[in-house]
């Protein structure tokens, strides 16, 4: 009698991946603001995910904006139309840029008008996102110390030609002079991939 064998999974679908990719950037941002102190740590709570422990906020106002901006992220990341997320960290006093966490988005346009599932397991995703968290967490090692009370942005970059939703603006890249760059790992659902890097003052003095 021939054996019969279950897939664990049935393959990355563009919905699925969409669905990965904005709940990366959920965790991503959320670990960011933690680990830079942009929020109180009492703001925070644990929960597992990916294998690691990570912090979320429970601050009411940011759970709710940070939530609002995932769900667009899910349409953009369906319709192939998002290129870029940059978490901005800036000076209250003066505005000046600090820190620029870019993440670089590629889409396979053709996973659109194809709906046969990709072959790529969630655990395998799964780990390669874990490593571009754990690089997020482990950057305190190098990035400088903000001294300075810090605030957020988010910019997204998309299509010229998609209408910008309403509670949205157009905005500057918020580039930092005189800075440098890290490039963090990547990961891949096979139809988006996510290129990570962290942009930083360089310290004044030698």
């Amino acid at each position: 009698m021939a054996k019969q064998l279950v897939r664990d999974q049935q393959g990355i679908t563009l919905r699925g991946s969409a669905e990965i990719v904005a709940e990366f950037f959920s965790y991503g941002i959320n670990s960011i603001l933690y680990q830079r102190g942009i929020y109180p740590p009492e703001t925070f709570t644990r929960v597992q995910k990916y294998g690691l422990t990570l912090l979320v906020t429970t601050d009411p106002d940011l759970k709710n904006y940070l939530n609002n901006v995932v769900e667009q992220m899910k349409e953009w990341l369906y319709k192939c139309t998002v290129q870029r997320l940059v978490v901005v960290i800036s000076s209250i006093e003066n505005g000046e840029a600090l820190e620029r966490w870019q993440f670089d988005i590629e889409c396979d346009k053709a996973a659109k008008d194809d709906s046969a599932p990709r072959e790529k397991s969630q655990k395998a995703i799964q780990d390669e996102i874990r490593s571009v968290i754990r690089q997020i967490t482990a950057t305190v090692t190098f990035l400088p110390l903000l001294e300075t009370a810090c605030a957020f942005d988010l910019l997204i970059y998309t299509d010229k030609d998609l209408a910008v939703p309403e509670k949205w603006e157009e905005s500057g890249p918020q580039f930092i002079a005189n800075s440098e760059e890290v490039r963090l790992r990547s990961f891949t659902t096979t139809i988006h991939k996510v290129n990570s890097s962290v942009a930083y003052k360089k310290d004044s003095f030698p």
